[in-house]
């Protein structure tokens, strides 16, 4: 349980798709100039990136990795299909996006309209083949924690650019500097934004180091165990040998 909080948290604080990777910028920055507008697409957003990532995770698991077709035989398990893999998570996450844009059009025209070409280019957009490609690469280890992720980094992106509309349709009425009007402003803004939000890093990591008097229980504390010793013992022998050469 304390994994799937730890990981929603920093998929939508710390490793959030805009402000730490800068994924799916060009939607971020073209649908964020109206609040309603830019609540839609994250809906759309965190919908497709829920479907696809465990989707993805599947593939990744039963088809792709090496070794992942020993389920068909033991004589299947020297394949590995892991260059294919560009390929079904794009396919994947082209039938998703396809769905949301009938059911969009269907229920919500205006939405729709206001979307227009964003909306299908949510197949192309990097953030949702991203969120697919992180959990690849980081290997999640359950179906349930790859739908977490899909859930908390389309939210993590969702909070960017409804912060981001909100702020740049008050700041129409502000007094920005001419150089700076458009998207000057709307840079610097999400610079600062992206300084907050990994300000919440210390929140999950402040406090790594084991109560005193534990053994360590994960490889990297024993690793870091391993090398403070080694590094104590090197010392000791430099000072003995030292010792040696002044006597």
């Amino acid at each position: 349980m304390l994994e799937h909080i730890e990981l929603f948290f920093k998929s939508i604080f710390i490793d959030n798709m805009v402000f730490a990777v800068f994924l799916g910028m060009c939607s971020y920055l073209a649908v964020s100039k109206k609040v309603a507008t830019a609540v839609g697409l994250g809906a759309a957003v965190i919908f497709v990136l829920a479907v696809t990532v465990p989707l993805n995770w599947l593939l990744d698991q039963y088809l792709l990795r090496d070794g992942a077709l020993a389920w068909l035989g033991p004589e299947y398990a020297d394949y590995n299909l892991g260059f294919l893999s560009f390929i079904l998570f794009i396919a994947t996450i082209a039938t998703m996006v396809q769905l949301v844009e009938i059911v969009v059009e269907k229920f919500s025209p205006s939405l729709y309209n206001s979307l227009g070409i964003f909306l299908p280019l949510i197949a192309v957009n990097c953030a949702i083949l991203g969120g697919s490609l992180f959990m690849q690469a980081r290997d999640i280890p359950t179906l349930g924690l790859a739908l977490n992720y899909g859930i908390s980094s389309g939210i993590g992106w969702f909070l960017a650019i409804l912060a981001i509309a909100a702020i740049r349709e008050k700041i129409r009425y502000s007094n920005v500097p001419a150089p700076l009007r458009g998207l000057g402003i709307t840079f610097i803004i999400t610079g600062l934004m992206g300084i907050g939000f990994q300000s919440f890093g210390g929140m999950l990591t402040g406090d790594n180091e084991p109560p005193e008097g534990t053994e360590p229980t994960t490889v990297e504390q024993v690793e870091e165990k391993e090398l403070i010793k080694n590094e104590i013992e090197e010392d000791e022998k430099a000072v003995s040998f030292n010792d040696a050469i002044n006597e």
